[in-house]
């Protein structure tokens, strides 16, 4: 699967890195059946499983040393050792009220951010003991958060319709839009050079922005393009890797069963990956962007091609929903 024109293959040697005794491919996939699975990619074997009684799994990010998964919960964030069979959480983050819906990690593991049902956007600093570092209020559901690839500003999208950016500098919201009132963003994803930024709906809609440099190192939005991408909710859009290029690609998840690849070159519809039985929760490039894994609610996670389209793997374990899933086959950025 993971041949040679994957990252593992080339890239890792040519940058001089070498890899751990842990797997190199980390896939971590978790459920409404209160559980989270690891996975060997290649041949779809759970080779450990994760009981989380807390609550469901709203979403899955492991940190950039491949050292750590993130499980974010209701209200809760677990972080929890990658290498090793522990069942238990090395960290919890406590002080959302609600679901949180996303989790991530700035470029060197320093800090966490995370977005709420709370109405809030937090961070939290990783090297310190303590809890919450800082705290933006959205005044709305947060149901998406991004970090910009200059890694000084978040932007978040809520259940009213409204993009946030948030100036981690100045410390305070620099920017704000409604792309169509009153219509929840559910997904939002940045270009890996910070080129684009795409807003998806639930009415199936797919908002696409230039994002320019201001004056003041703020990020401008020029209005790209509107795509219509699904009769149904998107609830998961994601752009291309860096390691990709020179293709460009938009991945749109939705609750049609159906994932669709998009050329950002013109916004033409690439493929239509069919295979899920029901709404498509999550996707996940690999590093390379030569393929794609998917969380359904038909309880599996899959793997495609991105070059011919065609499903590869399926992960059978989980007994309910699959709704999140977590990748990383890139070189870890500092040994654990």
């Amino acid at each position: 699967m993971w041949g040679p024109h994957s990252y593992l293959h080339h890239k890792s040697t040519r940058k001089g890195l070498k890899m751990s005794q842990q797997p190199s491919v980390i896939l971590a996939t978790a459920s409404y059946d209160h559980t989270i699975k690891f996975w060997e990619a290649k041949s779809g074997r759970c080779y450990r499983t994760i009981q989380y009684p807390d609550s469901q799994v709203n979403r899955l990010e492991i940190t950039p040393d491949k050292c750590h998964l993130a499980a974010a919960g209701n209200p809760h964030i677990r972080l929890f050792d990658i290498n090793s069979n522990s069942p238990q959480p090395v960290r919890s983050f406590d002080s959302h009220t609600n679901n949180v819906m996303a989790v991530g990690f700035q470029c060197d593991g320093n800090w966490m951010y995370s977005g709420s049902e709370d109405g809030t956007v937090k961070i939290w600093d990783l090297r310190a003991p303590g809890g919450c570092q800082r705290e933006y209020e959205s005044r709305a559901a947060v149901n998406t958060v991004v970090l910009h690839p200059n890694q000084t500003e978040l932007i978040s999208g809520d259940q009213n319709g409204n993009i946030r950016v948030w100036d981690l500098t100045a410390n305070s919201c620099s920017c704000e839009l409604v792309p169509e009132v009153d219509t929840a963003v559910r997904s939002l994803t940045v270009m890996w050079d910070g080129s684009l930024v795409v807003a998806a709906n639930n009415r199936g809609t797919c908002y696409v922005w230039r994002l320019l440099r201001g004056n003041q190192t703020m990020t401008n939005f020029e209005p790209l393009h509107k795509l219509q991408a699904h009769n149904g909710y998107i609830l998961k859009c994601l752009l291309s890797p860096e390691f990709c290029e020179p293709h460009r690609y938009l991945a749109t998840a939705s609750s049609d069963h159906t994932v669709k690849i998009w050329n950002v070159d013109g916004f033409t519809l690439e493929k239509t990956l069919e295979g899920h039985q029901r709404w498509v929760w999550d996707c996940v490039f690999s590093v390379d962007g030569a393929y794609l894994i998917t969380a359904s609610s038909d309880t599996t996670a899959r793997l495609w091609s991105m070059a011919s389209g065609e499903e590869i793997k399926i992960y059978q374990g989980h007994h309910k929903s699959t709704t999140c899933c977590a990748l990383h086959d890139g070189a870890e950025t500092s040994p654990c």
